[in-house]
């Protein structure tokens, strides 16, 4: 487990990313009602307006890449999670056995014992926030690499069946969308067909 001074950096770089991609969000959300509408305006009575979303979390989460890529990071969690325990085991254990002989130790080696356990423990705080950064960036990685063969994949079907605008669900740009025009599965068993 990271320290709490770690955590606290950790909350605060994730809340300042969740703070940029809520502004980017309502930008892009605000651009793509003015792309629709110009579209709409240009084509009033075109009958060959041909619109659709997808469900770029849903597609995912349910396409085998996404599947594949939650299992490893999963497992990599676990194989992490008991790496910190042990070596938060060791350390508890050094501050112990200083702790049961503190009033025996001459006082230079006690101070020294005390200042290679704090040593001990900054190392482990630092080592606790690089492996959390790496685990970050390994899940934005595979999580990037899914939802970019998706978007591609998306486009694929959009110019193959002549759709006009294909809008992204899980941006909160859509408010209402019919299920008829939900190509999120369509999304995701042409992915899947294509990363066999």
């Amino acid at each position: 487990m990271i320290a709490p001074q770690g955590r606290e950096a950790t909350i605060k770089r994730t809340l300042s990313q969740q703070e940029n991609l809520v502004a980017n969000g309502k930008f892009i959300g605000s651009l793509v009602l003015i792309i629709i509408g110009a579209l709409l305006a240009g084509r009033v009575c075109s009958a060959d307006i041909k619109i659709a979303w997808v469900d770029m979390q849903k597609a995912g989460n349910e396409c085998n890449a996404g599947k594949e890529a939650k299992k490893a990071l999963t497992e990599a969690a676990g194989k992490l999670q008991r790496l910190i325990n042990e070596k938060q085991k060791d350390i508890q254990q050094m501050k112990e056995s200083l702790e049961k002989q503190g009033l025996m130790l001459d006082p230079e080696v006690r101070a020294a014992r005390e200042k290679y356990l704090q040593t001990k423990l900054r190392d482990f705080q630092r080592w606790g926030e690089d492996v959390q950064n790496e685990f970050n960036q390994k899940r934005i990685e595979m999580e990037r690499n899914v939802s970019s063969g998706l978007a591609k994949v998306a486009q694929e079907i959009g110019v193959k069946d002549n759709y006009t605008l294909i809008l992204n669900k899980s941006e909160n740009i859509v408010l209402f969308g019919s299920e008829s025009i939900d190509i999120t599965d369509q999304v995701v068993k042409a992915y899947d067909v294509q990363n066999r």
